[in-house]
């Protein structure tokens, strides 16, 4: 398990977060975590993984981006050299066509296995999910989400963002804060709420941050009081419109049986079982 952890550490620390929260690696960084020293080679693995993603039905161009870079050599004379931009779709694809014999490939196949599914994914697919593997798709769409509402409140004049995310959750179930839900959920001291919600609470809670967002930048909003009242407002106007749809208020909705990080626990044993 310390190796685990040890090497999990060296593919967070060589993660990269863009601008809208999307997490990418570049492949000249991942290569010598994957003990790879010669870049010719690792680029026939880049390959091989570029026809895998083709195989699948699924668009090359947004899993692998092609970026040069400019390296300098021996005699400070700087040359343009080629890089990639991987998703974690993609990096998970390099691993399964890596080196199976290198005991740091199986343990980059179980890292990147967790929440590879397609980042982008059509409606029929969606629809093909388990309930599980939509919480894991919705719960990585909200936590994009946050990322990017934190960096709009954040210029809006936000400086205590919990707070600033009760007023949402406050909205949105009716004066609970985030720790009357986790309560409400029986949920352990400083246990994630959004990772112990079902699908459709993802969705409305995925609805509100993106809608703050929003209204935040449309508004010009510059005070943290102006700031949380808007979470608030939007998060009870979320609410208002389920109730008007007929659909289930979000803390009527059920609390699964195993929190995501459980699930995560679990997926990584079965892996490296294999």
């Amino acid at each position: 398990m310390k190796e685990i952890n040890k090497n999990n550490q060296k593919f967070e620390d060589i993660k990269h977060v863009d601008e809208n929260g999307v997490e990418f690696w570049y492949a000249r960084e991942l290569m010598p975590v994957l003990q790879y020293s010669n870049w010719q080679n690792f680029e026939q693995i880049i390959h091989k993984a570029k026809i895998s993603c083709e195989n699948s039905g699924i668009s090359v161009f947004e899993h692998f981006i092609d970026v040069n870079k400019l390296s300098k050599r021996a005699n400070n004379a700087e040359v343009e050299i080629r890089d990639y931009k991987l998703t974690r779709y993609a990096c998970y694809l390099i691993a399964q066509n890596g080196d199976s014999r290198k005991k740091v490939i199986a343990l980059a196949q179980t890292y990147f296995a967790v929440q590879t599914r397609k980042q982008e994914i059509n409606e029929k697919e969606y629809g093909m999910l388990t309930e599980d593997e939509k919480r894991f798709y919705q719960r990585n769409l909200t936590r994009k989400g946050n990322y990017s509402l934190n960096q709009i409140a954040k210029k809006a004049g936000v400086k205590n963002f919990d707070r600033f995310h009760n007023y949402g959750y406050r909205g949105l179930y009716n004066g609970e804060t985030a720790d009357d839900i986790a309560k409400r959920k029986g949920l352990r001291y400083r246990e994630d709420i959004l990772d112990n919600m079902g699908s459709d609470e993802l969705i409305a809670n995925l609805f509100r941050i993106s809608q703050t967002e929003q209204k935040l930048k449309r508004d010009n909003i510059q005070t943290e009081k102006e700031a949380n009242k808007t979470h608030y407002n939007v998060g009870a106007k979320v609410r208002k419109t389920i109730k008007e749809l007929g659909g289930t208020m979000p803390e009527d909705l059920p609390t699964p049986k195993k929190s995501l990080k459980q699930l995560e626990k679990e997926n990584n044993k079965n892996l490296r079982k294999k």
